[in-house]
């Protein structure tokens, strides 16, 4: 079975390259520093924002853009990611009339979190970021560490900066390249 088909989507070009996309997206917003380092909730809220975070860095990429091969690898994306949420609830045993709405919840959550990191990034400074980044990532804390925030705000600019630099034909291939997660200063990585 390949990639398209785990995440439920038919084989095929865009759809191919969306799944493989796709699940580098998870593999890069489940490295553990983010977890162990700078200080994400290390739960199912910490792990959703983490993705968002990481598929409004994809999606920005491909927006960037303007042929119609990115914006269907962009829709793709999101197919990918709507199924990877719908299947993720059925395995946690979600009622299958509640499924739906909660996958559209999430999915307008996604989108919710979009428009927070374009403003963000938009703005020159890191304030507006690290709002949005306060109000999502770190959505559960009463206060996160502004050492961590800043941080993951760096991070955030330099990975955006990173897949501007990465070909569109690298991409539509299925190959996107993340940088690693920076171990935020002044904590110890738990093991």
């Amino acid at each position: 079975m390949g990639i398209a088909e785990v995440f439920g989507l038919r084989p095929g070009g865009e759809t191919r390259a969306a799944g493989s996309l796709y699940a580098s997206i998870l593999e890069q917003s489940r490295d553990p520093v983010f977890f162990a380092s700078l200080g994400v909730p290390d739960d199912l809220d910490g792990r959703f924002e983490t993705l968002a975070l990481h598929v409004f860095l994809v999606l920005r990429r491909l927006k960037s853009d303007p042929s119609d091969a990115a914006s269907r690898l962009a829709r793709a994306v999101v197919e990918a990611f709507v199924s990877d949420m719908d299947r993720s609830l059925r395995e946690m045993g979600a009622a299958d009339l509640g499924v739906g709405r909660r996958v559209k919840a999430m999915t307008q959550a996604l989108y919710g979190r979009i428009k927070a990191y374009e403003k963000g990034l938009e703005e020159s400074g890191d304030s507006v970021l690290e709002a949005a980044l306060r109000r999502n990532l770190y959505g559960t804390l009463t206060m996160p560490r502004l050492a961590d925030l800043a941080t993951v705000a760096r991070y955030v600019r330099r990975q955006h900066s990173a897949l501007a630099a990465q070909p569109l034909t690298e991409l539509r291939a299925g190959r996107v390249e993340f940088l690693p997660v920076p171990v935020a200063t002044g904590r110890e990585p738990s093991s």
